[in-house]
């Protein structure tokens, strides 16, 4: 502790008296990985993609060629009306619409993986190497719910990347990320892990890598590197509220997206795996509701009849806590774990049921056309005091349109433990404590049963999708 103390002195003895800064001493500088070389290694296989987009086919004015009027002013129906019909290519000066992006070469044959929205409606790609050489390319196949695609360009012997492990980042690891922002090639930009399997909204398949490497439009598609040098994701996404940016990107994982890519060149689509259950988080009150150390796991919800979750004897309440074998310590790890499956596979699957661990084998099928459910009952309503609830049974044209075997519709919610869970009318309680809920009576015994300062799971539905929340009794 002097030693270290001491070198804080003289470091602030040298700082006052005016002496430059010295470098770092060759320990701590070793912690810190050689940027300079790294990107002198991987760089030569980065390129740049151009597309130029397939223009609208309705006739209509061109981008650009409306003078900045203001909203409503009476030029630009004017103006609007001059340039309809017109077709884009009958006008000077007009280019079809073009986007940039980045990607990486994975085969020394010019297989290259990107983004898919780099690529998508492209008319044309050009892909131009470290190099200056340029190479028109094709499409093998892309997947929009991963953002992955698969390109080649006819050349050989060119340099690779080496792909790396995903599952093994760590938060606080070094990356660095190389790509084309704003047009500028072949950009190294340096950061950390941030965060690692981020669920984000509309996109279930991917657990993304979080970092704050700098990452703006031109670098999707680009690689993110390891201090190994080797690739761990594919830069995907920013978080801006300026359109730059802003100290958080996303990349998609590469064991994900060679998963894809694979599937892509074998069969030209993507076959996800398929449970059949729909799963929210569990917090700290439903953690404890179900007794559980902590908050950990994905809570099933509802499972589907008929389902691969169904024949195996999976129940809505059951906490998955490991699927094949791998933890699941947040629920939107299980998606994607689901996803890339092997299709027909017998996997292990851990649940929590009633406090007690249990393991059962299910057998994964492929994900089939996703269908959409609603809800919308009614009927005659009792009030519930202690729990701030007025309910009404479920009719059983009301049952069957919602597919379930009982439930009791809210109708309104007052003060009480109700409110404070979030229960609102409309919603369809199913469950409390494990207690079925058929009629106001099986309600009002299943509260009467809960111990003050103690959460209870209640199971209902909200505009038809299932719903756990902690009701807890003050």
């Amino acid at each position: 502790m002097k030693h270290r103390i001491l070198k804080i002195s003289l470091l602030a003895a040298a700082l006052s008296l005016g002496a430059p800064l010295a470098v770092l001493p060759a320990a701590q500088a070793a912690d810190l990985p050689d940027f300079v070389q790294m990107v002198k290694e991987v760089s030569p296989a980065v390129v740049n993609i151009n597309t130029t987009q397939k223009m609208p086919k309705r006739p209509g004015l061109p981008p650009g060629m409306l003078p900045d009027l203001p909203e409503g002013h009476p030029f630009n129906e004017l103006f609007r009306h001059f340039f309809e019909g017109i077709p884009p290519g009958a006008l000077p000066n007009v280019k079809p619409a073009q986007s940039l992006g980045s990607g990486f070469i994975i085969e020394a044959n010019g297989i290259i993986l990107t983004n898919a929205h780099v690529v998508k409606d492209a008319e044309s790609i050009n892909v131009r190497l470290q190099d200056k050489r340029e190479f028109p390319a094709k499409v093998l196949g892309l997947d929009e719910r991963t953002d992955v695609a698969v390109l080649k360009i006819e050349a050989m012997g060119l340099p690779t990347v080496r792909i790396g492990d995903s599952d093994r980042l760590q938060v606080g690891e070094w990356v660095l990320a190389i790509g084309s922002p704003f047009g500028l090639d072949f950009t190294a930009t340096q950061g950390i892990v941030s965060a690692i399997g981020r669920n984000l909204p509309d996109e279930n398949y991917v657990p993304f890598i979080q970092t704050d490497a700098a990452v703006n439009p031109g670098n999707s598609g680009g690689p993110l590197f390891n201090p190994r040098g080797e690739v761990v994701g594919i830069n995907s996404q920013i978080y801006s509220r300026s359109g730059g940016y802003m100290g958080l990107s996303f990349a998609i994982p590469i064991n994900t997206a060679m998963q894809v890519a694979d599937q892509l060149r074998k069969h030209g689509k993507v076959t996800r795996g398929w449970l059949g259950v729909m799963i929210q988080p569990v917090d700290a009150d439903l953690a404890k509701s179900f007794g559980l150390d902590r908050p950990r796991g994905a809570l099933i919800a509802q499972v589907q009849p008929g389902s691969p979750a169904d024949k195996a004897g999976l129940k809505a309440g059951d906490v998955i806590l490991a699927f094949d074998g791998r933890p699941i310590d947040d629920n939107a790890q299980l998606p994607a774990r689901v996803a890339g499956a092997e299709i027909g596979k017998r996997t292990e699957v851990q649940v929590l049921r009633e406090g007690k661990e249990r393991t059962l084998a299910v057998t994964i099928q492929a994900l089939p056309e996703e269908s959409a459910q609603a809800a919308e009952p009614a009927a005659a309503a009792e009030a519930l005091g202690p729990l701030g609830l007025q309910v009404q049974p479920l009719d059983a044209a009301k049952r069957q349109e919602l597919g379930v075997g009982h439930g009791l519709l809210v109708r309104s919610v007052g003060e009480g433990a109700a409110a404070r869970a979030g229960v609102r009318p409309g919603d369809v309680l199913l469950e409390l404590g494990g207690v079925k809920l058929a009629s106001a009576a099986d309600l009002k015994q299943a509260a009467e049963r809960m111990t003050k300062g103690r959460p209870v799971a209640l199971r209902l539905l909200r505009d038809g999708s299932p719903l756990f929340l902690a009701l807890k009794v003050e």
